[in-house]
């Protein structure tokens, strides 16, 4: 058994050398995403400390792979991860439901990321009421004052979909997030209509029969009710601060091509005909600012083949930009198909990196990549996330260039060797256009000052100044530019410095 793990090792040595000796050619731009989940329970039983130590350690070991993006999850079931006069604290904290943990965990993430340079999305289940472990609901849960307005099923309880009292409390939760807290994206998943379960019925006939709202198809009208939140939803963050991403991750199949010819070559459970998501509805009227479709299968699955649906989603789902949901686990345990001493990721990011429709990725789950399983982060270290990427351009919610800083200047104070610059002139810029953080490139002596070269990278800092390094000497330029709250980028501000 030794033997057996150390040859295991050697050949997963081999695979990161062999990738880190491969040319890197990375973008500029990307989305590198992690989820950070709480449904599966993995904080019961902390304290505020440990807890607090336990998503530094994390968000550390993500930063060393340039991930840029945590999103992480605040509403389970009705409940919160954050201070909230709507809604209970959940359970996922304490082992409580109602439980004050004595902190705020959105709040201390929000402030985390940001101070490594991350966004931070908060992540909701919009419908979701109770998960089967859950014994007892809180005071404050909604079922408790409302329990008309739920529909039970399968040990779990829901929002019932299509009442409009529901549409509107979930956008209520919504604006209170998005007003209180300093979040860069409002992220859903793809739990809509609960995953079917054999022989156990949604009981909403009544429902469909009191308000079919002219449409004949219970399908249709399922699917109709839930495009009608994605719209609030959507309208409700646009409304209050506009800067904020609304993002959807589904189900990696949207249809099968046995239930439609534009469907994928594929033969599973499908977002459209079972959870009622039109998630291509979403994207082709502008209802969501990203999709990140969770396509958590291996290269050469019978049933969903990861080429095969990255591609299928690259070509219909292009209207917004889309980034890809990568199962950390399931791609170390899976060999790649033309090399079967190595696992499945360079293949994935490879395929991903070579279709223009494709602007990132976000790994499931966010502790594994941290663990470096399977050195997965280590590989991304080292190759596909070896340089510092911005995110993706919106263009349809601005693409205003903010402002060059001013007094960009050489300090030395003791022992601190310091770039030091002013920000903008903050008159008359609206709040879309504000500068909250900025770029730091660095060029040698001689070498091109070409600032779309992500190499060229010293810093992405929230901060007015740069450290210089001590163990620099000759003649370098550095570049410093400015980002907005959508990461538009302002012409750069040059300065030479001797060392």
């Amino acid at each position: 058994m030794k033997l057996f793990n150390k040859a295991c090792l050697l050949l997963i040595l081999m695979f990161v050398c062999a990738v880190a000796a491969a040319k890197v050619n990375n973008p500029k731009r990307e989305f590198r995403g992690a989820w950070i989940q709480a449904v599966n329970g993995q904080f019961l039983g902390m304290g505020e400390k440990e807890m607090k130590n336990y998503l530094t350690n994390m968000l550390d070991e993500l930063k060393k792979a340039n991930v840029n993006a945590i999103i992480f999850q605040v509403r389970v079931e009705g409940d919160a991860l954050y201070r909230s006069a709507n809604e209970p604290w959940s359970r996922y904290l304490t082992g409580v439901q109602g439980k004050n943990p004595g902190w705020d965990p959105l709040e201390f993430m929000v402030a985390q990321a940001h101070a490594r340079s991350m966004e931070l999305h908060a992540w909701i289940n919009p419908y979701r009421a109770k998960t089967k472990g859950t014994r007892a609901l809180a005071e404050l849960h909604q079922i408790n004052r409302h329990p008309e307005r739920f529909i039970g099923y399968d040990s779990q309880l829901f929002f019932n979909p299509s009442l409009q009292a529901n549409r509107d409390w979930i956008c209520h939760i919504v604006k209170d997030i998005v007003t209180r807290y300093d979040v860069d994206g409002l992220h859903i998943d793809d739990y809509f209509y609960p995953y079917p379960v054999g022989g156990v019925a949604f009981n909403d006939d009544e429902y469909f029969r009191r308000d079919s709202r002219g449409i004949a198809n219970k399908g249709d009208w399922r699917r109709d009710n839930v495009n009608r939140l994605i719209y609030q939803m959507h309208k409700t963050v646009r409304e209050t601060k506009p800067w904020v991403k609304f993002g959807v991750s589904p189900f990696g199949i949207y249809r099968n091509v046995a239930s439609t010819p534009s469907g994928s070559d594929t033969k599973g459970l499908q977002s459209y005909d079972d959870l009622y998501a039109d998630v291509l509805h979403w994207v082709n009227n502008g209802w969501v600012d990203y999709c990140i479709p969770q396509v958590y299968w291996e290269i050469g699955h019978t049933a969903a083949d990861y080429e095969t649906l990255v591609k299928w989603w690259a070509e219909k789902a292009s209207n917004r930009p889309l980034y890809i949901g990568q199962d950390v686990n399931r791609t170390v345990r899976a060999a790649d198909l033309k090399n079967s001493s190595r696992h499945q990721q360079p293949a994935k990011f490879d395929l991903q990196r070579s279709l223009p429709a494709v602007q990132g990725s976000c790994l499931w789950d966010a502790a594994s990549a941290a663990k470096n399983v399977g050195q997965f982060r280590r590989v991304l270290e080292q190759y596909y996330h070896s340089t510092p990427a911005l995110m993706p351009k919106y263009k349809f919610i601005d693409n205003k260039a903010p402002k060059k800083v001013r007094g960009i200047k050489r300090i030395t104070t003791g022992n601190d060797d310091l770039l030091v610059w002013l920000t903008p002139n903050k008159e008359k810029t609206k709040a879309l256009d504000k500068v909250v953080s900025y770029v730091v490139y660095c060029f040698e002596k001689g070498e091109k000052v070409d600032i779309e070269n992500p190499s060229n990278i010293v810093a992405i800092t929230s901060d007015n100044y740069y450290s210089l390094p001590k163990d620099k000497s000759g003649k370098c330029t550095y570049v410093v530019t400015t980002l907005d709250r959508l990461q538009n980028e302002s012409k750069g501000k040059k300065i030479k410095v001797k060392f």
